[in-house]
């Protein structure tokens, strides 16, 4: 069983005349996470969805292992407010009725209580959970999640990439973020891919967030804000165990 699960030799993809991605090259490897960062519009959602086989390459290769299951979840969900929908069936809408299997994969995201609520009743951070929930209904080997900490306090935020790492670690799983922000994630990811339409930079967090190209692009020395963030997060899991 190879443990590379989705590899990207050069690929470029354009829409019309204009290229969004130009000449991406990485792999997805089991069990590790990777962070695609980038400012809006560095073509962080149309490079996911190439990886999701949603648009096709330009050029280069996409190649993934034979019958790979992924695991998506969205930056957010709008779901009618007038349309009444519990936590469990919107789970099942995953194309899984079995209780205890929906029963399970919110327990693993710490949510068990929520099975029988109302999902307008959810906080965004609630909200988060159900839809990772979901996510792993897939039995994922690849797991995509698109801003997993949209709209989430920073305790929450805090929580959720704890989640997901031990998510991966339970599961054994690929992990493919993406990310505004380096500096919240910077414990919790194994590799980050700084993207401008290109990879501006590449490699482990600590590496990128002082790379010229990330700098240039975020305006300041990632180390420098890690630490402030890192204070932060501690003074956070600190107030959280008081």
């Amino acid at each position: 069983m190879t443990d590379v699960l989705v590899d990207l030799k050069k690929i470029y993809i354009s829409f019309g005349t204009e290229d969004v991605i130009q000449d991406v090259s990485f792999t997805l490897n089991r069990g590790e996470i990777t962070t695609l960062i980038g400012p809006n519009g560095a073509g962080k959602t149309t490079l996911v969805r190439a990886v999701l086989g949603l648009v096709k390459a330009t050029r280069g290769e996409v190649t993934r292992q034979a019958d790979l299951r992924i695991g998506y979840m969205p930056q957010k969900l709008h779901i009618d407010s007038t349309f009444p929908l519990t936590v469990k069936r919107f789970l099942q809408t995953a194309r899984y009725s079995d209780k205890a299997a929906l029963l399970q994969a919110l327990e693993d995201v710490k949510a068990g209580a929520l099975i029988d609520k109302s999902v307008h009743s959810l906080s965004g951070g609630e909200m988060q959970r159900v839809l990772l929930a979901r996510a792993l209904l897939q039995k994922p080997e690849l797991l995509v999640l698109d801003e997993p900490a949209q709209g989430v306090d920073i305790n929450g935020q805090v929580e959720l990439y704890n989640l997901i790492s031990r998510i991966r670690d339970q599961h054994g799983c690929a992990v493919l973020m993406i990310s505004h922000d380096l500096h919240l994630v910077m414990a919790s990811t194994d590799n980050v891919i700084c993207l401008n339409r290109h990879v501006c930079c590449s490699g482990r967090p600590e590496q990128v967030s002082n790379d010229p190209s990330y700098i240039e692009l975020f305006g300041v020395p990632g180390l420098k804000t890690w630490h402030f963030t890192a204070t932060i997060i501690i003074t956070v899991m600190m107030i959280t165990v008081m």
